[in-house]
């Protein structure tokens, strides 16, 4: 969680406020991969990749 505040502050702070739909985007590419990895979605996910 401290790199959440700190990432908060930063944006904050420098006023990089175009950072935030980047972050999300990773973000959520990072969980849809963790969660399909076991499942049968994972052929059309890595297709992607």
């Amino acid at each position: 969680m401290e790199f959440l505040t700190d990432f908060w502050l930063f944006i904050r702070a420098r006023k990089r406020y175009w950072l935030w739909p980047l972050f999300l985007l990773l973000l959520l590419l990072g969980v849809l991969s963790v969660f399909t990895t076991g499942s049968a979605l994972a052929p059309f996910i890595y297709s992607i990749f």
